[in-house]
């Protein structure tokens, strides 16, 4: 009996589709950072799958992928009370890595879902063991505390918690108004110290510097003291050389004057006393011997 020719193009062609999904179904190309935990008639296979290809069983097999890269997921602002009773909003983001595939997938349903529900969670009960102005001032405690917290929590879901990072806190309207108040004080406060402290700066520098005058004034007139004291013993020896020569002088002149230029000296002296009216013209007591010296010399 034959087979007529588009029956057989028929057959081949269903064949060739049922190949073809059997391949698709078959075969899985996972990437370097992805893992297939499989299941296997329900029953998860010892090891996860991957890289590379990975050849599954149609309809005995079923795979689910699972990301290893560090992923970082955002939480909202949340309402928190703290220790004295402050509401404030928060919201923080959180970088979590899957290290165990096959936990992953096993002991949670959803993974992200449960996770941001322990992180509001955990955020609540860190926020509210706190006092407020803790809560402002000490953000990287409360990262440090918040990581350990859901690390502890996730790390039986086969997921490490790497990092935790508040972004944000708002306190109430009013905190926050006398927050700014309390900072436009301290600023005022700095501004006053600085000022304060450059009026002191200000005063002590000029304080050395008239010191530093007053030094170098003292120090140029005990220069000018010195200098001058110098010159006057300077001058007085060099008048006294001049007073000492000249009588030298005068001594070496006086040993070449004779008894008779001395009398005429003398008498030419007092011819100068008399040509004043008021002048009394008084004779010593050597003057008759003066004049005897005199004729005997013009004898």
């Amino acid at each position: 009996m034959e087979v007529a020719l588009p029956t057989i193009f028929c057959l081949v062609g269903i064949v060739l589709f049922l190949l073809v999904v059997f391949l698709a179904n078959a075969i899985r190309i996972v990437p370097e950072y992805e893992r297939l935990v499989v299941f296997r008639l329900g029953r998860v296979l010892d090891r996860p799958k991957g890289p590379g290809i990975v050849l599954l069983i149609p309809v005995l097999d079923r795979a689910r992928r699972v990301d290893l890269r560090e992923q970082v997921r955002e939480i909202p602002h949340q309402t928190a009370i703290t220790k004295d009773n402050a509401g404030i909003q928060v919201d923080f983001i959180w970088y979590y890595k899957v290290i165990d595939p096959t936990m992953s997938v096993l002991q949670v349903g959803n993974f992200e879902l449960a996770a941001q529900g322990m992180a509001t969670t955990t955020l609540r009960a860190v926020i509210g063991g706190i006092n407020l102005d803790d809560v402002l001032s000490q953000r990287e405690h409360i990262n440090i505390t918040l990581r350990t917290k859901l690390d502890e929590v996730t790390e039986r879901w086969g997921v490490k918690v790497t990092n935790v990072e508040i972004r944000e806190i708002i306190p109430p309207r009013e905190i926050q108004e006398s927050m700014n108040k309390q900072m436009s004080a301290e600023r005022i406060r700095r501004a006053v110290v600085t000022e304060s402290t450059g009026t002191r700066e200000a005063a002590i520098n000029v304080a050395e510097g008239e010191k530093q005058a007053a030094i170098l004034k003292a120090e140029g007139q005990k220069q000018a003291a010195i200098l001058q004291a110098e010159g006057e013993r300077q001058a007085q020896i060099l008048r006294a050389e001049g007073f000492a020569n000249a009588l030298e002088r005068i001594y070496s002149a006086a040993q070449n004057v004779d008894q008779k230029t001395m009398t005429l000296q003398y008498f030419e002296t007092l011819k100068a006393m008399g040509m004043s009216p008021s002048t009394k013209y008084i004779f010593p007591m050597e003057f008759t011997s003066l004049l005897e010296n005199f004729t005997k010399g013009s004898k």
